[in-house]
């Protein structure tokens, strides 16, 4: 009795034993279902044994936001420097294509020389050592087919002729030229007698681009200047029209004032009421660019005569295919200098009235640098009067005159004896500047002494003619 129940004892430890084996295996394969993953030994070798360009790609791909960054802004740098000389590069070759096309016009006008027979202008056969040397100024005087009357009356005046005007190149620096183009008709009877005219006076300058027109003036100006500054190297470069009075001397003293000062525009600046009414002279026909009926225009030099330094000349050689042109020629040369860094200077000495306006004037010591009819635009009937404008306005150039009426008058007021005094005052080279050295030192002119007299006599002598 006993050892049967022992034995079912043994037995059912026996059984419970075997139900806990299973028991646990049902409970591990119950966590493997709801896991759903088997446990594995992981593999260390992989990442602890990296090879070296496993380890350059895990650095490269950690940096790589930074090497983006730095290589954007390395791209940027280049883009902006390329641009930059890209555009440098264009300056240069405008620059280049300007100066070849300069070149260009005086071998062409070389070649027409040639074919037509008559000898090369100077202009053109002394390119190379004109380019060597500096000049103070350049004068072009504007003319036309039609105007030689006026251009013999101004070789008569003021404009020096043959070995006068080669002294006034090689000593004082100063060129002067009647600027012209050509006939519509290229080598018709127009164009044969202004090279008559040159070959005797040898004082052109031939625009080989240009035909001759009232309203291709802008573009005629614009010509003038690229032509110009190829030619002559100089510091200043002038226009002036043909019915115009100038004293040279006083031009060049006024010029060499401003000489130090970069982009100079130099003129009696105005600024005109735009015209836009059909048929009225001055007519502008892009009124409209200037706002409403009864605007006026910018300020710019009057057409008369005016002045610009060499960084303006060569600018508008440089840009000569993309500045727009006006009607006037004056109101375009005032626009292509508009946006510019360019110092205006309005001198009214470069438009005085005709006599006795100018006369009152240089008796006064305040010598005139231009002088015509504000009515005419110039000189009344430039051709008779011009010289009237002349005797009683104009400055003498001769070697014995060379000081002004300033230096003349500084003398006196440093001299002790009335007769020595006198005597430079006699010795005066027109009666215009014996007026104006009596006026400036009237003052300074002690009452009872010769030169006192001699003041009075030549007042009343005056007065009765």
């Amino acid at each position: 009795m006993s050892f049967k129940t022992k034995g079912e004892q043994c037995s059912k430890s026996f059984v419970s034993k075997k139900w806990t084996f299973l028991l646990c295996l049902s409970c591990f394969c119950a966590g493997i279902l709801f896991t759903n993953r088997m446990v594995a030994v992981p593999e260390s070798n992989g990442i602890v044994r990296m090879t070296a360009g496993e380890a350059e790609k895990l650095k490269l791909i950690s940096e790589g936001c930074d090497l983006k960054a730095k290589e954007e802004k390395r791209v940027s740098k280049d883009i902006v420097g390329e641009v930059f000389k890209t555009h440098n590069a264009i300056r240069t070759l405008d620059k280049t294509i300007s100066n070849l096309e300069m070149e260009l016009a005086a071998a062409r006008a070389a070649q027409e020389s040639l074919l037509s027979g008559s000898p090369l202008s100077e202009d053109v056969s002394r390119i190379g050592s004109s380019r060597k040397r500096k000049y103070l100024m350049v004068i072009g005087i504007n003319t036309a087919f039609s105007s030689r009357k006026r251009r013999d009356s101004v070789r008569a005046t003021w404009m020096p002729q043959g070995e006068k005007r080669k002294k006034l190149e090689e000593e004082k620096g100063i060129i002067v030229r009647f600027v012209i183009g050509h006939s519509a008709t290229s080598g018709g009877i127009l164009d044969r007698a202004i090279e008559a005219e040159n070959k005797k006076h040898g004082d052109f300058l031939r625009l080989q681009d240009h035909v001759e027109g009232y309203l291709e003036l802008s573009a005629k100006t614009k010509i003038y200047f690229a032509t110009a500054v190829a030619l002559w190297d100089a510091d200043f470069y002038v226009k002036v029209d043909d019915d115009v009075h100038v004293n040279i001397a006083t031009l060049g003293e006024t010029l060499v004032r401003h000489r130090k000062k970069p982009r100079v525009y130099i003129g009696c600046m105005k600024s005109g009421p735009v015209l836009s009414q059909k048929g009225v002279r001055y007519h502008e026909p892009e009124h409209w660019k200037f706002g409403e009926n009864g605007n006026k225009y910018f300020r710019h030099a009057t057409g008369q005569l005016y002045a610009i330094s060499k960084d303006l000349a060569s600018y508008i050689s440089i840009n000569q295919h993309v500045l727009h042109k006006y009607a006037n020629e004056d109101v375009s040369l005032g626009s292509w200098f508009i946006g510019l860094d360019v110092e205006h200077i309005d001198d009214r000495r470069l438009c005085c009235g005709t006599p006795p306006d100018c006369e009152w004037k240089a008796q006064a010591g305040n010598i005139c640098v231009a002088s015509f009819d504000w009515t005419c635009s110039g000189i009344c009937r430039s051709a008779e009067r011009i010289k009237e404008v002349h005797r009683r306005c104009g400055e003498d150039m001769s070697d014995e005159s060379q000081l002004n009426v300033k230096s003349r008058l500084l003398l006196l007021r440093h001299s002790q004896a009335p007769t020595f005094a006198a005597t430079k005052l006699l010795q005066a080279p027109s009666p215009a500047h014996v007026c104006s050295l009596f006026a400036l030192i009237s003052e300074h002119v002690v009452p009872g002494t010769g030169l006192y007299k001699l003041r009075n006599k030549e007042l009343s002598d005056r007065n009765q003619r």
